[in-house]
């Protein structure tokens, strides 16, 4: 016994002297500035979002007077998050804004004056802390013509490996040709694309048990997928690279079903792309968010062990609030997989290497 105990405390000293096996990647976290002007001010009009700092600590997040979510300090207090990110052993977190906040509904002119507020904000969080954060920008998609100047702007002058887009944009899904010229220039700047859901219905049956983000959310993100897919986007621009949260939604559960109704009704789901969705699993990644052993290792077999990346949804509670604690509990997953999820993934999908970060 005291042999196995041995041999075992050997192996973890291995396993967390390597300087790989330590390094945790966690490409899906939100960040907000502390303060922005009053938009309704601003631009005179309603439907925008304030922070109501009404108390030490924590805000309001108050959209046309009413309470969307209420948070803490570590939603805009970089040296709070560091405090939390090495209590938890995260070495890099991947900025982006909440989602609330991409406004497409919203004057495209209003809404890239919004970005560039968090852009700037996000760029000088990154540039203070910059081996401890990466930024993801945000972009007024409504106006692809403002949306591929910003995105220019968030990679040659912000810096950012990447940017956050919503899982629709209005009534445009992922696969609208009004979207192409900003496909084409992402895959010009080797721009990366976090895929994170949001305008999720709120009311009637949804409107019960949390069902918009439990539920919504995830059918969200299958939607965006399944339209990228079968809109012929990865044909049509094959460098694009894309992560989609929340593990991919439903759809590494039901690609079967998506690739089968695919085969058997062509004259409904091959209208714009002959080939089949099965194609393209490994063409596209996705954060490791799914709570659920089972599901992970599912999520790895179907997208691919060298497109999951862990992502946590910090600092919200429906988030892994352990982060990598669900990969380091896969005993079927060796030290060089794990590695890959925490840290290897990310890195690829960004376009960076570990020594930024060392």
């Amino acid at each position: 016994m005291i042999a196995a105990l041995t041999q075992k405390t050997l192996a973890l000293q291995e396993y967390f002297s390597s300087g790989t096996s330590k390094m945790k990647i966690d490409i899906h976290s939100h960040i907000l500035p502390k303060e922005w002007p009053d938009l309704k001010k601003r631009y005179g009009y309603g439907g925008w979002v304030q922070l109501d700092h009404h108390c030490k600590g924590q805000a309001k997040m108050m959209k046309d007077g009413k309470v969307f979510r209420v948070i803490q300090e570590n939603c805009w207090d970089p040296e709070v998050r560091i405090k939390e990110m090495d209590q938890s052993g995260v070495t890099v977190q991947v900025l982006s804004t909440v989602p609330v906040m991409f406004s497409y509904w919203a004057k495209p002119q209003d809404t890239l004056d919004l970005a560039q507020i968090l852009n700037n904000d996000l760029a000088a969080t990154v540039k203070k802390y910059p081996k401890r954060f990466i930024g993801l920008g945000t972009l007024p998609l409504q106006a692809p013509d403002l949306a591929v100047k910003e995105m220019h702007r968030c990679v040659k002058e912000l810096g950012f490996p990447g940017v956050q887009i919503g899982s629709h944009v209005n009534e445009w899904d992922l696969n609208a040709p009004e979207l192409y010229d900003i496909y084409a220039a992402a895959e010009k700047l080797n721009c990366c694309l976090f895929v994170h859901p949001w305008d999720m219905q709120i009311d009637g049956r949804m409107s019960k048990y949390w069902f918009p983000w439990l539920i919504g959310m995830p059918t969200e993100t299958t939607m965006a997928i399944c339209s990228m897919i079968m809109g012929g986007i990865f044909e049509k621009f094959p460098r694009l690279k894309v992560c989609f949260a929340h593990g991919g939604g439903a759809f590494p559960y039901t690609v079967g079903r998506i690739s089968h109704g695919f085969n058997v009704r062509p004259d409904l789901c091959a209208m714009d792309n002959k080939v089949d969705p099965r194609k393209y699993l490994g063409s596209f990644y996705t954060d490791s968010l799914v709570h659920d052993r089972g599901a992970l290792r599912l999520l790895t077999n179907v997208v691919g062990e060298d497109k999951v990346i862990l992502g946590t949804d910090y600092p919200f509670p429906l988030g892994e609030l352990e982060p990598g604690k669900l990969i380091d509990s896969m005993d079927d997953f060796d030290h060089k997989l794990k590695d890959k999820l925490k840290a290897g993934n990310a890195l690829e999908f960004l376009g960076l290497s570990r020594k930024q970060f060392e």
